[in-house]
């Protein structure tokens, strides 16, 4: 997405794209006063067709219970809540767009549809919606602003925000830490189909390789542990036997037989 100028010289410009908006926008009271936000009758529907969430370090206690937990890649190792398999399909988010109400949800789209952006040359940060969102109209039952000021609702939304990004800063320096360990590799997802004698492939995932941090010195298995990252790759280690509870939500989800589990669903 390219730079949009800002209303004022002093306010953040709108950098770079944000993961799940199809139209971010700075929020302003010259542009959506009149607007607001109402419960939209597919309220998760904007992420029914991702297969994986960014999530924060704080969090990954909770979404291991329920989610795979990868992370991008070995150079920059951002955790990920894995939500679909082989097809763009969220297995959370059922056919009405509502998430599974027994499915802890990641902060990430709790915000939504709103974020926080910053100008790199300054401490600044301003209020971002998505008005692509089908939630946003006049008449709303929380308008954006009362008056000249943020309405009570949209201001908790924006602390929310703030201690988002807060924790994502934390994130952030985490994964920087974890690249010195060497602990993340590729690995591969398998999964045995019913009647099938060997297990078979399905995703391809960067994860915490058990042995490498089996084998880290003790010097530094030590400074892993004063700096309390080994809950969090222990979580994510632990988080793998999601894998096959999330097949099963496919299997069930598009009612798949055993030769058709590991084939892209074809849908009209």
């Amino acid at each position: 997405m390219s730079d949009t100028p800002s209303a004022a010289p002093q306010e953040p410009k709108l950098e770079g794209s944000l993961y799940m908006f199809r139209e971010p926008e700075l929020l302003s009271k010259e542009k959506h006063s009149k607007l607001g936000i109402s419960r939209p009758d597919s309220p998760f529907g904007f992420a029914a067709n991702v297969r994986a969430v960014p999530l924060v370090v704080t969090e990954i206690a909770a979404a291991q219970k329920h989610y795979p937990i990868i992370f991008t890649d070995e150079q920059n190792p951002m955790p990920l809540a894995v939500t679909g398999l082989i097809d763009d399909v969220n297995l959370f988010v059922n056919d009405k767009g509502e998430w599974d109400q027994n499915v802890y949800i990641p902060g990430y789209i709790r915000r939504y549809p709103f974020a926080l952006a910053g100008d790199q040359s300054s401490n600044r940060m301003a209020m971002i919606v998505d008005s692509a969102y089908e939630g946003i109209k006049s008449d709303s039952d929380m308008p954006f602003f009362d008056g000249d000021q943020l309405s009570a609702a949209t201001q908790q939304a924006m602390d929310y925000c703030t201690n988002y990004e807060r924790d994502r800063q934390v994130t952030v320096n985490f994964a920087k830490q974890l690249v010195e360990y060497n602990i993340v590799s590729n690995q591969v997802a398998q999964f045995t189909p019913q009647g099938a004698d060997q297990p078979q492939p399905f995703a391809q995932y960067n994860g915490v390789e058990e042995k490498k941090l089996a084998d880290l010195s003790e010097e530094k298995f030590l400074a892993l542990r004063q700096s309390n990252m080994l809950p969090i790759l222990y979580a994510q280690l632990m988080s793998m036997g999601n894998w096959r509870l999330l097949m099963e939500r496919r299997v069930r989800r598009f009612n798949l037989t055993g030769e058709e589990m590991l084939k892209p669903v074809t849908r009209q």
